[in-house]
């Protein structure tokens, strides 16, 4: 669709992104000797890869960052089978959705609380994944943040209405 708008997602696009991602994923783990399975989704306009299964610990690693690492891997496979840059998202064993929960309440708890003293508050370093998701709480709320700092201790400040 060389002739769409690039607001128009274009989701056989980012399906075969999905499917590159889950043969790329696929042969990591029977490498590595791992059990799981792939799901594949579109969410809005990004690829959604999942590996769900027994325990997928070692992918996570740390505050994720094992699993950050193997999703930006599985982006540069699909760049080089595709020529185009990626916001492909990979899951581990449910940790990004997980996570997801726990920063929308932190975003939403940090905007509460600058609602009621109307001063600003920085959160802690996030990736930016995590920036994103407190973004998109803060501005539920209706109020505005922005993200400061430098990789990879940039984090986000919420800052008070008007």
């Amino acid at each position: 669709m060389a002739d769409a708008p690039e607001s128009e997602i274009d989701v056989e696009a980012l399906e075969n992104e999905g499917d590159i991602a889950a043969d790329y994923i696929e042969g990591l783990l029977d490498i590595a000797d791992f059990d799981g399975d792939i799901d594949m989704d579109v969410e809005g306009d990004r690829a959604m890869v999942s590996v769900v299964g027994a325990t997928l610990d070692e992918l996570i690693g740390d505050d994720g960052e094992v699993l950050e690492a193997l999703q930006e891997l599985t982006r540069l496979a699909v760049h080089r089978a595709t020529g185009e840059r990626s916001k492909l998202m990979l899951d581990i064993g449910g940790y990004r959705e997980e996570r997801r929960k726990v920063l929308t309440r932190i975003g939403a708890e940090a905007a509460e609380k600058v609602s009621k003293t109307g001063k600003i508050h920085p959160l802690e370093p996030m990736t930016p994944f995590e920036r994103k998701v407190v973004h998109d709480a803060v501005a539920a709320a209706g109020l505005n943040s922005e993200s400061e700092g430098e990789e990879p201790h940039r984090y986000v400040v919420v800052h008070p209405a008007g």
